[in-house]
């Protein structure tokens, strides 16, 4: 037999003598005071509850005077070039009408080729975030197990690779599998195996192949402007190959905006990589350096090059790594490393 739950204290004030005492209100009812005050008698349970609770605060609302700036010059520089296109077919047609007509077939051609232009921004935009969309489907199916939302993220990811001949086989085995009753970590795992594996290599093997140039090119360079733009160039066009690589066809919008996930994932991890990488880097830098100075920049270069191309294949990528391990700078850049120690060797014997 349970004993009842103790109660808490309670202040109770007797009445006089002779009188009877006044019954509690039940919990919830109102007391009618003077000049229409009315007292509602609440649970405990009610109050322990409400105590300790945040009250949401809405924020402030700013007003967006960078927003309303840039929309302001951008609608007055749209509205002059307009105006001096405008001036300048009515100037060539009273000059020779057959020169307004070519200056309206020029027109017509800008025209379109501007909205192709702007098709391409806005579909690669979408496939971008489509791929992010996925990435996060999956982080959150393997985090609620919820099976049905894996199975939802195997079709996506099968979809994605639709156009792709070479992907058609994984695809159909993971069509067959879609009935089979597996656990959540196995299904997008055996995707990501299915479709993701020859991918990954064909990113490492492109990280891999742009630190060795930039490495080379850095250490031969006798500028350092020079250096300066190949890095830059090597990792534009890196980062447009990986996302090609996983199906992502980004224009210039798209483009920087995988640029700055990828920096920023490259921020967030670079403390992470303080345990092995940075020491690697480290050796190798001072290893080149004792052969030469120039050498040694070079493979700093190439080292860093590929720190900044498994930034942007974890960006790039649909799937989060789930069996696989994520590739380390060893794997894409070891052959820097090994030259290093390889130098030191020669040196040593000299």
């Amino acid at each position: 037999m349970t004993s009842p739950p103790p109660q808490k204290p309670r202040a109770f004030r007797l009445p006089p003598a002779g009188t009877e005492a006044p019954t509690a209100p039940p919990p919830g009812t109102e007391t009618a005071l003077a000049d229409g005050i009315r007292v509602v008698e609440e649970p405990f349970e009610i109050v322990e509850a409400a105590d300790g609770v945040p009250v949401p605060v809405a924020p402030r609302s700013r007003a967006p005077w960078a927003t309303l700036l840039l929309s302001a010059l951008g609608g007055l520089a749209s509205l002059g070039i307009g105006l001096a296109v405008e001036r300048l077919i009515a100037d060539l047609f009273s000059a020779a009408p057959w020169l307004g007509i070519v200056a309206l077939v020029l027109l017509a051609v800008a025209v379109v080729a501007l909205l192709a232009i702007v098709w391409r921004e806005v579909a690669g935009v979408l496939r971008e975030r489509r791929i992010e969309t996925l990435r996060e489907e999956a982080l959150d199916a393997l985090r609620s197990r919820d099976h049905s939302a894996a199975k939802a993220v195997v079709r996506d990811l099968s979809a994605l690779y639709a156009g792709r001949p070479a992907a058609a086989a994984a695809r159909a085995r993971l069509a067959a599998l879609d009935d089979q009753i597996l656990d959540v970590e196995d299904r997008i795992g055996i995707a990501e195996a299915e479709l993701l594996a020859s991918l990954d290599r064909a990113a490492k093997a492109a990280v891999a192949e742009t630190a060795k140039q930039v490495s080379a090119v850095t250490a031969l360079s006798p500028r350092a402007i020079v250096d300066v733009g190949f890095v830059i160039f090597a990792a534009v066009r890196l980062l447009r190959r990986i996302a090609t690589i996983y199906g992502g066809r980004p224009g210039l919008f798209g483009f920087l905006r995988l640029a700055r996930a990828a920096l920023a994932h490259l921020a967030v991890t670079g403390s992470v990589a303080v345990g092995d990488s940075l020491v690697q880097q480290v050796l190798g830098l001072g290893v080149a350096a004792r052969i030469s100075a120039k050498l040694g920049e070079g493979v700093l270069n190439g080292l860093m090059t590929a720190r900044f191309g498994l930034a942007a294949l974890a960006v790039c990528r649909p799937l989060p790594f789930t069996r696989e391990p994520p590739p380390r700078l060893g794997d894409v850049a070891g052959e820097l490393l090994r030259g290093g120690g390889d130098g030191e060797g020669r040196e040593a014997t000299r």
